[in-house]
């Protein structure tokens, strides 16, 4: 899936392309794109045409369109390969179109769902108070929200009584952190994926929390991370960011910063990457 700077970048295209647009129609290609929406394809479609689409929002890696005259969104989820692309309404189909959106002005541009592995899909919910759809008002805020709460993180941190690594892909703890991006923070950090959360000193998670923040921001400079195809923006270009990458996916290449091999770990049906002279293992407690 994915992580934060990937679908900030296709939030920011949406933006450009698709915010303050009126739905004119809705079409949708396959059931499975809908299928969080319970009321079914046709619901979704007739429900949204009419609406002016506000500005695109996100949170983590979480994607919505707010309809403007309501209090309700469209909540996107892009799964391992959807794509939410702007394309020419002359343009041919895509071999995995999902869902197409036209728009009621002459731009000749419509949105497209593209979805290899229909893992992702579209979904109308109503909001809460605070402009969030239902389904995701669980979600912690991200590092890079300007209200993100340092210190409630740090003292969260501390009591969860976990490991860095799954602490940082929990998304009701600190959203937007996938996989990738944690290994690469961590990495930074000098920290190993498996050092217990309440052995984290306050000065040592403003560092990682530092991190988390760079490597994010870096990536959204260069359009996210892109190992495929599958990840794009809303124009179908990929990211540069792994070009970049310290950590995550240079198994058995030399450390950045000192050379040794770097490793990878299996680690709950991913890997971890890191180098086992700069991330010392924690040590097992005395029994």
């Amino acid at each position: 899936m994915p992580e934060l700077p990937e679908v900030e970048v296709v939030r920011r295209g949406l933006e450009r392309w698709v915010g303050g647009r009126t739905v004119a129609d809705v079409e949708v290609l396959h059931p499975r794109a809908v299928r969080r929406h319970l009321a079914g394809g046709d619901d979704f479609a007739a429900r949204l045409a009419g609406h002016r689409l506000g500005t695109p929002r996100r949170r983590g890696k979480y994607l919505w369109l707010p309809l403007a005259d309501t209090d309700a969104s469209i909540l996107g989820h892009l799964g391992m390969s959807g794509q939410l692309l702007v394309q020419p309404a002359t343009a041919a189909d895509e071999k995995h179109l999902r869902v197409r959106i036209r728009f009621a002005d002459p731009l000749g541009t419509e949105l497209r769902f593209v979805d290899q592995r229909t893992f992702g899909g579209l979904s109308l919910h109503e909001n809460t108070p605070d402009g969030l759809p239902l389904p995701i008002a669980h979600i912690a805020r991200d590092p890079l929200d300007p209200a993100f709460d340092e210190d409630a993180y740090h003292r969260a941190l501390r009591l969860r009584r976990t490991t860095l690594k799954r602490a940082l892909l929990d998304q009701t703890l600190i959203s937007g952190v996938g996989n990738i991006y944690a290994d690469e923070a961590l990495w930074r950090s000098k920290l190993h994926y498996e050092r217990p959360t309440a052995t984290l000193t306050r000065p040592r998670s403003v560092e990682l929390l530092g991190h988390i923040r760079e490597v994010m921001t870096a990536a959204l400079d260069v359009g996210g991370t892109s190992f495929d195809s599958l990840y794009v923006n809303v124009n179908g270009q990929s990211g540069y960011f792994d070009r970049s990458l310290d950590a995550y996916g240079r198994e058995g290449l030399p450390c950045r910063r000192c050379a040794t091999p770097v490793r990878r770990r299996p680690w709950m049906n991913r890997s971890s990457y890191y180098c086992p002279r700069c991330q010392r293992p924690p040590r097992p407690p005395v029994v």
